[in-house]
């Protein structure tokens, strides 16, 4: 269902992530808009999707986070090539 409200974090081998990545970051340099698919739902993300870096740090363990975020009309805007996760 597009648009409910959804919170899911998967674990990838390195291997996946790896290939994820390269092709994540050729869309990104190129303007590119993509489609990726998590935990089953496949979606949209725009090229002018905001990029951040995340660090967090607590009870033992520290943690890295790389976040797309764009509005929803935003991701109905351009064409889009594949990035499947």
């Amino acid at each position: 269902m597009a648009g409910a409200p959804r919170d899911v974090e998967r674990i990838y081998s390195t291997a996946e992530v790896v290939a994820t990545l390269r092709r994540l970051a050729d869309a990104l340099e190129s303007g590119s808009s993509f489609r990726i698919q998590i935990a089953g739902e496949r979606f949209r993300v725009p090229a002018g999707a905001r990029f951040s870096v995340e660090h967090e740090r607590g009870d033992g363990e520290e943690e890295v986070e790389f976040q797309l975020k764009w509005k929803l009309d935003e991701a109905t805007e351009g064409s889009a090539g594949d990035v499947l996760v």
